[in-house]
């Protein structure tokens, strides 16, 4: 049964929920501003080589934290300009609350939310879990970077050159096709439509019907409506059949 929990709540479950991570973590919030335990955990995980996600829609780090940030090559970052919930959740719990991701409103605010167990509320648990893979599927993956530290220093986005290949790339041989997941470049396969990095990350979940954001056979956005099963978008297939004899 989902348990309900007060600003004292939030934050405790919060960190156990990051500490206890074995596989994937999904953090989405608007504001980011990590506190010093929850920085701990995170880079304990990455040196873990968990698979980390986190969405938001503005950055609130400092210069020293930005350049945190930036060290930790295995978090990925993604932007969602429309985003105002708060939901943090791994591959056994989640929490949906009022809280931000942002050391202010855990220290400072009167916050509430919903703890979630998989193990003992499925449906809600992968409902929560569809909502939050949605949200990924629908923002752009970015790496903030900062590479000084000064008091003039500003923080800047540096958008994922594998997230933003060109849509309208030419097929230049007939066994050209494009990752699902990253629009690079690949081996036209139906049987094997990401590259081998985003086969690894989708591997650990498997599901074939996971949404992804490319076209297999042309490369263009496919906003979701792709995935491992049905790779190529439906206006193209004709074009696909005819070019690859399937």
């Amino acid at each position: 049964m989902a348990k309900f929990l007060n600003t004292t709540g939030v934050s405790y479950h919060l960190e156990e929920l990051i500490k206890g991570t074995k596989e994937r973590l999904i953090l989405i919030s608007p504001y980011l501003q990590f506190s010093e335990r929850i920085k701990e955990h995170l880079s304990n995980l990455n040196i873990q080589k968990r698979d980390i996600r986190i969405v938001y829609r503005e950055n609130k780090l400092q210069y020293e934290e930005n350049n945190w940030l930036e060290s930790q090559i295995g978090i990925r970052t993604s932007l969602c300009k429309t985003l105002h919930a708060k939901c943090y959740i791994n591959e056994n719990e989640a929490i949906i609350t009022s809280m931000n991701l942002y050391a202010f409103s855990q220290q400072n605010n009167n916050e509430m939310g919903i703890y979630i167990s998989k193990k003992e509320d499925t449906d809600l648990y992968n409902a929560t879990l569809e909502e939050a893979q949605r949200l990924l599927t629908i923002s752009e993956e970015f790496r903030v970077t900062v590479k000084k530290v000064t008091p003039d220093t500003l923080p800047r986005i540096e958008k994922k050159v594998a997230e933003t290949k060109p849509s309208n790339i030419k097929l230049s041989r007939k066994n050209t096709g494009f990752c699902i997941r990253t629009g690079v470049a690949i081996p036209f396969n139906i049987e094997k439509p990401m590259g081998l990095d985003s086969y690894k990350s989708w591997s650990k979940y498997s599901d074939p019907e996971y949404a992804e954001k490319f076209c297999h056979f042309s490369g263009e956005s496919s906003k979701g409506s792709t995935c491992v099963n049905r790779p190529i978008l439906k206006n193209n297939w004709k074009k696909a059949k005819e070019l690859f004899d399937l």
